[in-house]
């Protein structure tokens, strides 16, 4: 694959999560003043049904996606020495990879308690 290709890709995919990203935001908004009482139980209901975890699971599946396409692409222009570009991406692949993983027991523990 070509230098263009791999561009191309990843702008591709930046466009994809972000409409994502926005079309779950707007179903948010509708759903907060289209709520008569917000509760904590009611947050708790809404977020442990399977069909709303798995929706908000992909949502920060996409939004940590979206944030490393963005990082990574920043990172390679802008960073010319391969050594110094390389720790600092593997320590954002880090912090992003503690960050799914810390979603990730939230939501298992909202939906599984």
């Amino acid at each position: 694959m070509t230098f263009r290709a791999q561009g191309m890709r990843a702008w591709l995919l930046q466009r994809l999560s972000a409409f994502y990203l926005a079309i779950v935001l707007l179903a948010a908004l509708i759903w907060w003043f289209t709520t008569d009482s917000i509760s904590y139980e009611g947050w708790r209901q809404l977020i442990g049904h399977p069909f709303i975890a798995v929706i908000l699971a992909l949502f920060f599946l996409a939004l940590l996606f979206h944030a490393w396409v963005g990082i990574r692409d920043v990172m390679v222009d802008y960073i010319p020495h391969i050594g110094v570009r390389l720790v600092l991406l593997l320590s954002i692949a880090g912090i992003l990879l503690a960050m799914a993983m810390w979603t990730t027991f939230i939501l298992l523990s909202v939906v599984y308690i």
